[in-house]
């Protein structure tokens, strides 16, 4: 079987790429790929692609909008139709609103403060290739580190998500203002995950824990089950 292949984007703003790339590399193994926003084409043979968090062009308009039009970003979209697992992290999942991958928008925190804290999830869907090394209702300590991350949706959106599954990660108590404590979300395939929260801060005992080391396990668990 070939090693696991992966992709972190990498915007004119990010910094939590190398973050992502220590994370896939330790977790995941295999060969990360630094990939630009202004490549039109992808690595071949990707396994998974992640989109980091940072303040892609200076959050101008809306955090993510600039971003999601940048050339690779047609490139992950259609990966994602093709069924490739696709993770946006903070700025990422902000990125993935606005590019189409997943409903909803990401506003300004309620109270207009940058939060930066470990909060507490609840997993509310362990059966994604994302969450399969989670319990289900299992509470995990993640970091957060956003000004936009206030979750918003229609409420008939917010009805359709929580009644496919598709809410993965809920706040335990409320953190931003986001719908329904709303921290992340899966595309109606379940192969896009997006989330504030940022789990490749937690994998390993000297960053304070290792609840977010499941996350990644999951994804190369469901590549070799293939």
């Amino acid at each position: 079987m070939s090693a696991f292949r992966s992709a972190v984007i990498t915007f004119p703003g990010s910094n939590c790429d190398r973050d992502m790339a220590v994370a896939l590399e330790q977790v995941c193994g295999g060969e990360v790929f630094r990939v630009w926003h202004g490549d039109a084409a992808l690595p071949d043979r990707l396994d998974f692609i992640a989109l980091p968090g940072g303040f892609s062009y200076g959050d101008y308009l809306r955090s993510g909008a600039m971003a999601a039009r940048s050339p690779v970003m047609q490139a992950v979209i259609a990966a994602a139709g093709r069924g490739l697992p696709v993770l946006g992290v903070c700025n990422g999942f902000q990125v993935l609103t606005e590019s189409g991958l997943l409903p909803g928008a990401l506003m300004r925190n309620a109270g207009i403060r940058f939060v930066c804290r470990e909060v507490a999830l609840t997993v509310e869907n362990s059966q994604s290739l994302f969450t399969a090394g989670y319990s289900p209702g299992q509470t995990i300590t993640i970091p957060v580190a956003h000004h936009d991350g206030n979750y918003f949706a229609d409420d008939a959106t917010l009805d359709r998500l929580e009644g496919e599954g598709r809410v993965a990660f809920r706040y335990a108590e409320p953190v931003n203002g986001s719908a329904r404590d709303i921290a992340g979300v899966l595309n109606d395939a379940g192969n896009v995950l997006g989330m504030m929260p940022h789990p490749e801060r937690m994998i390993e005992d000297a960053q304070g824990g290792t609840d977010g080391r499941a996350l990644f396990e999951s994804v190369v668990k469901s590549f070799v089950g293939a």
